[in-house]
């Protein structure tokens, strides 16, 4: 008896299992195939500005901007009725083909796909509410330039001006398509309000998303749209076969209106191709290395989505052509680098990876902490490594290849603290929401990962092995993203600044031409 209770709940648990991964990719087929009208959503997320950035991905060199047109492309000539959206973080953090042109060159590139719809990600705020404002908008006449900004429509339904307490941009977008009106709503992180600096975002207020993108299903239904998506800068993750989601989105779909069919999430930069609560959660991983192709059953009768499935798509370089106008257009920006970008600033022996260990320690954001330690003249150094955007190569490193490892505009500073603050400070590396491990260099940390939030510090030791003492003062060298509270660090925001240093990457370079000088082949 108990082997036939066991046989059948192994078979129960197989069909349970069955029916979830399959729904992960198809759902609510109710109506035929004649009463629907089908819908193609193509979705990018977290580009970065990874416009000439190969990546690897399952083996497979993929990515760069000529090759996701072609892709994209192809699956647009499969169905007319298709809407290509993004889910923000399009720009920032990006290699210099970007970085050194404010990021117009992804914009122009975003408008040359095409792209129907976008929601900002929390580094389009990197420069300021205003420079986002006008790489979305464009310049003004009474401005310098002639930049036209995004031909897409841009919806964010949290993103609001503190002054009037009115959206910054439209809350959500209305499409027809064949027909049928579809909604789609834009949300970002409110996480933002940890990543972004203060004097970034200081017109607007970041709201929750729930109940945003609620209030925004509400308006919505009121005349009359049933087929509804949200375009969600915020994490999801799920395994390749649909099971396991999770992170930030995947709580949300329970608490999202159930008129909302599809969810596209973004920042983690991960694989999701799921369903919660019978809502469609995906994400296409990031740089470019792929994107996700979600097709849609509209039922003609009650405008209504009856079915959804979903597929993430790999930028391979074999399957496709390079796009020749996108290549063209790349290479104008290419010349307008000139030959400095590859100028070769020194030789490495090995790779210096920005990969972390289990002690979230990389080789990369070490030689980023020593430069900065030695150019401040500082007794500790910190470094995020979110601030670490590529490793550097083997062989010779190029101005470009330093440029695009650290494209942030953020310069060092000195500060001075107490032992007792050092404490502090390092104890906010950890909190419910994430992890913001820094890089040290000056001092060694041990600390117990079970051990409660606020408390997790066991020991700080400084270079000569004695044990930081909490009253006495020790300098710092950091970042201002970091001293401006940047990934949660509030405790920093309160020292003073001592001294300003140069770029970070300017910093990097100077140490690393010190400690890796370029060997010149005979």
């Amino acid at each position: 008896m108990r082997l036939f209770q066991r046989i059948a709940m192994l078979l129960l648990v197989g069909i349970l299992l069955f029916t979830t991964y399959h729904h992960a990719f198809q759902t609510h087929f109710t109506a035929s195939s004649n009463d629907l009208i089908h819908v193609q959503l193509l979705g990018i997320n977290d580009l970065h500005g990874q416009l000439d950035q190969y990546q690897q991905l399952q083996g497979k060199r993929v990515g760069g901007a000529e090759y996701l047109a072609s892709h994209l492309q192809a699956y647009q000539e499969k169905n007319p009725h298709t809407l290509l959206v993004h889910t923000g973080d399009m720009v920032g953090g990006s290699p210099p083909i970007s970085s050194l042109f404010n990021d117009e060159p992804t914009i122009e590139f975003l408008n040359l796909l095409n792209v129907d719809i976008g929601t900002p990600g929390n580094h389009e705020f990197d420069r300021g509410v205003a420079e986002m404002k006008r790489l979305i908008h464009g310049e003004s006449p009474q401005e310098k330039g002639n930049f036209k900004g995004a031909t897409a429509q841009y919806t964010s339904a949290n993103i609001l001006d503190k002054k009037t307490g009115e959206t910054v941009f439209r809350p959500y977008v209305i499409k027809k398509i064949n027909g049928v009106n579809m909604g789609f709503i834009g949300v970002v992180t409110t996480d933002t309000n940890d990543f972004v600096l203060a004097n970034s975002r200081e017109e607007v207020m970041i709201t929750d998303e729930v109940n945003a993108i609620n209030k925004s299903v509400k308006q919505l239904k009121e005349q009359g749209i049933r087929s509804i998506v949200v375009l969600a800068h915020v994490s999801v993750q799920s395994d390749q076969n649909g099971g396991n989601p999770k992170e930030d989105l995947a709580e949300m779909a329970y608490k999202v209106d159930d008129e909302v069919d599809v969810m596209l999430g973004a920042h983690n930069h991960q694989y999701a191709n799921t369903v919660v609560d019978d809502k469609l959660l995906v994400q296409a991983y990031s740089y470019g290395k792929a994107f996700s192709q979600v097709e849609l059953g509209v039922d003609k009768r009650t405008e209504e989505i009856a079915y959804k499935q979903a597929e993430i798509v790999p930028v391979e370089h074999e399957s496709v052509k390079p796009d020749p106008k996108v290549m063209t257009f790349l290479q104008t920006y290419k010349d307008q680098l000139g030959t400095d970008a590859g100028k070769s600033i020194g030789t490495l022996p090995y790779q210096l990876t920005r990969k972390k260990n289990e002690r979230a320690e990389s080789p990369l954001a070490q030689l980023v902490a020593e430069a900065s330690r030695k150019e401040m003249q500082a007794d500790i150094a910190l470094v995020h490594h979110g601030g670490i955007r590529a490793s550097l190569p083997k062989g010779d490193v190029t101005k470009k290849d330093l440029y695009t490892a650290f494209p942030f505009e953020h310069h060092l500073v000195k500060i001075e603290v107490t032992g007792g603050d050092l404490y502090e400070i390092l104890e906010q590396q950890w909190s419910e929401k994430y992890d913001a491990a820094l890089q040290t260099v000056g001092i060694t940390v041990e600390w117990n990962d079970l051990a409660p939030f606020g408390e997790r510090i066991e020991e700080i030791k400084a270079e000569s092995g004695e044990p930081i003492e909490l009253t006495q003062t020790y300098t710092i060298a950091l970042s201002n993203y970091l001293q401006e509270g940047g990934d949660g660090f509030s405790k920093l925001t309160s020292t003073k600044v001592l001294q300003k240093g140069p770029l970070i990457v300017d910093a990097v370079a100077m140490h690393f031409e010190d400690s890796y000088p370029l060997v010149v082949q005979k």
